[in-house]
C-alpha cells in the first residue's frame, strides 16, 4: 500500500510540474511580447515557437543555474538560432541570471548589453550566436572536449529549420556522428517558416528525420514541439542513447499562442500594435486558463 501511495504521489507531482511549466511558458510569452514592445524590435514569431523547448531545458532538463556557472560539469547550451534572443533573455531572467527590470528597461536601447542576439558577456550565455550555422559545429567541439576531459556535462543546441540550409550544419552533424558524441543533443525548431517564406519553398528539407539518420544520428520526431509532455519524454529518451548524438525534430508553430500570429510569415520580425497586443494577451490568458 505504501509503495502504491508513493507511486501515486510521484505521478501527481509529475502532473503538477508539467502544468506549472505549461503555465510558465505562457507567462514568459507575455514577458517576451512586453520586451519586444519596449525595445521596439524582435523576432517574435520564432520566440513563440521555441518557448516550450527553452522552458523544458532550463527548468527541468539541464544542470545549469546562476549558482553553478563556474562548475566545469555544468550543462552547456547554445541558441544557434540567435535571433530568438527575446525568448532566451526572458527564460534566463526568470531563472535568475540577471534582473528582469534591467532587461525590460534597457533591451535594444543604445549602449545596452541586452542586444538583439545572444551576448556571452551576459551571465548564463556560453556563446555569441546569430550567424546561422555556427551553433551545432561549436557544440560538437564542446561535446568532444567533454569526452576528452572526462566531464559529465551534456551539450544542447537549438537550431531553426531555415538554418539547416547552411553547409556547416551538416559538417557538424557528420563530425558528431563520427566521434560518437552521445553527450550532444540538438533540437530543430521545425516551424516551417523563415524570413522569406515557407522553408520548403526556400530550400526544401524533405524528410528531416531520414536526413539526420543518414548522418548517423538518433532521431526523435516530436509531433508537437510546443507540448511540454512530449518534449519531456523526448529529452529523457535522448539521455539514454549511447554511441551517437541525438536530434529532436520539434514540430512547432511559428507565433504559437495567439491567432494573430500563428503560422504567419509576416510575424517573423514584428512589433504588435495596440489592438494586436490586446488580442495576443487575451489569447495567452485563455491558454493559461485551459491548463
Amino acid at each position: 500500500m505504501r509503495e502504491e501511495n508513493g507511486q501515486k504521489r510521484a505521478e501527481y507531482e509529475q502532473i503538477k510540474a508539467e502544468k506549472n511549466l505549461k503555465r510558465l511558458a505562457y507567462d514568459l510569452r507575455e514577458d517576451t511580447v512586453d520586451l519586444i514592445c519596449a525595445g521596439k524590435a524582435g523576432h517574435i514569431g520564432g520566440d513563440m515557437s521555441v518557448m516550450e523547448i527553452l522552458v523544458e531545458l532550463y527548468f527541468r532538463q539541464m544542470n545549469i543555474s546562476p549558482e553553478n556557472q563556474e562548475d566545469k560539469n555544468r550543462d552547456l547550451f547554445v541558441l544557434s538560432k540567435g535571433h530568438s534572443v527575446e525568448a532566451y533573455y526572458s527564460v534566463l531572467a526568470e531563472k535568475g541570471f540577471f534582473s528582469k527590470e534591467e532587461l525590460h528597461r534597457t533591451f535594444s536601447k543604445f549602449g545596452s548589453k541586452f542586444i538583439g542576439h545572444p551576448n556571452n558577456k551576459l551571465p548564463g550565455i556560453e556563446m555569441n550566436s546569430g550567424s546561422l550555422g555556427h551553433g551545432l559545429p561549436v557544440c560538437v567541439g564542446m561535446a568532444k572536449a567533454g569526452k576528452m576531459d572526462g566531464r559529465t556535462y551534456r551539450v544542447y543546441t537549438v537550431m531553426g529549420d531555415g538554418e539547416l540550409a547552411e553547409g556547416s550544419v551538416w559538417e557538424g552533424a557528420m563530425a558528431a556522428s563520427h566521434y560518437k558524441l552521445d553527450n550532444l543533443c540538438a533540437i530543430v525548431d521545425r516551424n516551417r517558416l523563415q524570413i522569406s517564406g515557407n522553408t520548403e519553398d526556400v530550400m526544401a528539407h524533405d524528410d528531416l528525420c531520414e536526413r539526420f539518420r543518414s548522418f548517423g544520428w538518433h532521431v526523435i520526431d516530436v509531433a508537437d514541439g510546443n507540448d511540454i509532455d512530449e518534449l519531456h519524454a523526448a529529452f529523457e529518451e535522448a539521455k539514454t542513447v549511447k554511441g551517437k548524438p541525438t536530434v529532436l525534430i520539434a514540430n512547432t508553430i511559428k507565433g504559437k499562442g495567439s491567432s494573430v500570429m500563428e503560422n504567419q510569415v509576416s510575424w517573423h520580425h514584428k512589433v504588435p500594435n495596440a489592438k494586436e497586443y490586446t488580442q495576443i494577451m487575451e489569447d495567452f490568458k485563455r491558454a493559461k486558463e485551459a491548463f
